[in-house]
């Protein structure tokens, strides 16, 4: 349990490092090339598919190395 907590402590601080300076990478996450945006009159609609593969495949590695056992 301890080392999980460890791991979950460390994973969270590298996401809150890789959203603190987000902004000074070329591309960012959420506005990667191939998210999907449409601009109406009035409206934006935005789906970021390539982001929610990424974050997709980043999570099932993660999981799978805690299921290795």
């Amino acid at each position: 349990m301890g080392r999980t907590l460890i791991v979950v402590g460390l994973i969270l601080a590298a996401v809150g490092v890789v959203l603190t300076l987000g902004e000074k990478f070329p591309t960012r996450l959420g506005r990667l090339p191939g998210d999907i945006t449409i601009r109406g009159k009035n409206s934006v609609f935005y789906f970021p598919i390539v982001t929610s593969l990424l974050l997709s495949i980043a999570l099932s590695f993660v999981l799978w190395l805690f299921g290795r056992r």
